[in-house]
């Protein structure tokens, strides 16, 4: 899908992207949403540009870069995107490219993302596309606190999924968990990247630029060294958080395990015992009608007897737990 935007009076106006007649791409926004080759064939072609330039956003697995040849720029950085599962939602990240020549701008992107929409719902403020500088600028702020309000997001979910784990230990609760992990690693990762990509940015801008897109590069790197910090925050207490349910988890079968075990030595004492009394050869009160209400009898002192002693070894392993050695007081001696 190709779009051509351009700034009137303040205002961003879409334009016709029937490009049979041509089109004067001066001061022109042109944007890419997963664009087939045939696009890509005709915007190259169209504006002077290198169709790798206009692909390298198109990889998923690409990094966070720039490179500059033939005086068009390629400003590569990843932008946070929401991806709706069966009951709830995930985060991740998709490469965003920004290519600036001497009359246009052009972003390339894989997926609809909000930091896009933004601009082109004419959410941005003194966003014009004559401004080419300003528009990255503004890109890169708006994309990094869209990062924050992500992360937000992400702890508000980790804390309803929290309580609902207290309540009941459930898979689907701990897959979530674990998705927002994963998200919170990929955050990480893009955060990384872009800070770089903005503290490379920072560096070129001249003495020529105005006071107002300064302002937004330093805004920008503000923002995306807190999302940077917030997301470490939340990543290390989430991972905790696994760790601990883990060994909840496990605890919790040892428990379950080590009553089975009881019930299963306590149940083996009468079976014993049937075992015994149930053999072809003679045996102890045979023939007598009482006989079998004694071996009952004996059957159920034994279990008894085995479930007393496992208790009272479950309770000498414990206090032997709580046991706590005597502080002893080291005397100081004094030098004569």
């Amino acid at each position: 899908m190709i779009q051509v935007f351009e700034t009137v009076d303040k205002n961003l106006i879409e334009l016709d992207t029937d490009f049979t007649g041509g089109i004067n791409l001066h001061n022109k926004w042109i944007h890419m949403e997963n664009p087939t080759d045939l696009e890509i064939e005709l915007i190259a072609r169209l504006s002077g540009v290198d169709e790798d330039l206009i692909k390298a956003a198109l990889d998923e697995d690409e990094r966070s870069r720039m490179e500059t040849e033939d005086g068009v720029s390629l400003v590569l950085f990843d932008v946070p995107v929401i991806e709706e599962e069966e009951e709830y939602y995930s985060y991740n990240t998709i490469p965003l490219g920004v290519i600036m020549t001497d009359v246009t701008i052009m972003t390339i992107c894989l997926k609809p993302n909000s930091v896009i929409r933004n601009f082109i719902n004419s959410r941005v403020k003194n966003f014009s596309t004559a401004e080419r500088n300003r528009f990255l600028y503004q890109l890169l702020y708006t994309t990094h606190v869209k990062y924050l309000q992500y992360l937000r997001q992400i702890d508000r979910s980790y804390q309803r999924i929290q309580i609902e784990l207290h309540q009941s230990t459930k898979n689907k609760e701990l897959i979530q968990l674990l998705d927002l992990e994963n998200s919170l690693v990929y955050f990480s990762t893009s955060l990384k990247g872009n800070n770089l990509i903005i503290e490379r940015l920072a560096r070129q801008v001249g003495p020529t630029e105005t006071e107002f897109n300064n302002e937004i590069i330093e805004d920008a790197i503000i923002e995306s060294r807190q999302a940077l910090d917030m997301c470490n925050i939340y990543r290390d207490v989430l991972s905790g958080t696994m760790d601990a349910y883990a060994s909840i988890i496990s605890n919790n079968l040892n428990i379950t395990m080590r009553l089975l075990t009881i019930i299963s030595v306590i149940m083996a004492v009468p079976t014993i015992f049937a075992s015994l009394w149930g053999m072809n050869t003679g045996v102890p009160f045979q023939g007598k009608i009482w006989g079998f209400w004694v071996v009952v009898v004996i059957a159920a002192l034994a279990s008894v007897l085995a479930f007393v002693l496992l208790r009272r070894n479950e309770r000498l392993r414990f206090d032997k737990k709580n046991v706590t050695k005597p502080k002893i007081k080291k005397k100081n001696k004094t030098k004569k």
